[in-house]
């Protein structure tokens, strides 16, 4: 780290969000950095751990086809599901379950269940990756919101809620631990 005579910053106790001013014996005084325009450069880089880069993809992948698949639903009256083959016209398993709970899953209120969900996980992605401190815990929500979504959201869901309670995440997404 550069150092100015005798002030310099140091991070406190390994978290991104604390930063300490020391100014020589005269005690510290903690602070929270804002983001500044500069920070939003192009090729400028968000310090992130890795697993947290992680959650972004599988965030993406969950939320884009909840968006795209409950859109195509609204648009055309049916969900994307197989042309030919043994599944040919039937939806996933995930359709059993929510028809366990009383929604048919074919209605306008279950596509749209998939397109909110998707659309709102998929914008929580930029909050999360700018480290917005209320972000970490849409991000979480969403995830649990989405394990309804069997097979595959589920198992990508389960993933995300695992790596978002991983310490270096909740570290790199500025909260508590």
């Amino acid at each position: 780290m550069p150092r100015l005579s005798r002030r310099r910053l140091v991070q406190a106790d390994d978290s991104p969000a604390g930063l300490e001013l020391r100014l020589g014996n005269l005690g510290r005084r903690t602070f929270q950095p804002t983001l500044r325009p500069a920070d939003l450069r192009v090729g400028r880089g968000v310090r992130m751990h890795w697993l947290g880069w992680i959650v972004v993809l599988f965030a993406f992948i969950e939320g884009g086809w909840l968006a795209y698949d409950g859109g195509h639903a609204l648009v055309t009256g049916e969900y994307v599901t197989p042309s030919s083959g043994e599944y040919a016209g039937q939806l996933g398993p995930w359709s059993k379950l929510v028809s366990a709970v009383g929604i048919d899953p074919r209605s306008t209120l279950m596509k749209s269940i998939h397109l909110i969900l998707g659309l709102v996980w998929v914008a929580m992605i930029v909050p999360f990756i700018f480290r917005v401190p209320w972000a970490w815990r849409g991000m979480f929500i969403c995830a649990v919101a989405g394990l309804w979504y069997l097979p595959f959201g589920t198992l990508l869901s389960v993933i995300q809620i695992v790596l978002l309670l991983l310490r270096p995440v909740r570290a790199s997404a500025s909260i508590p631990r």
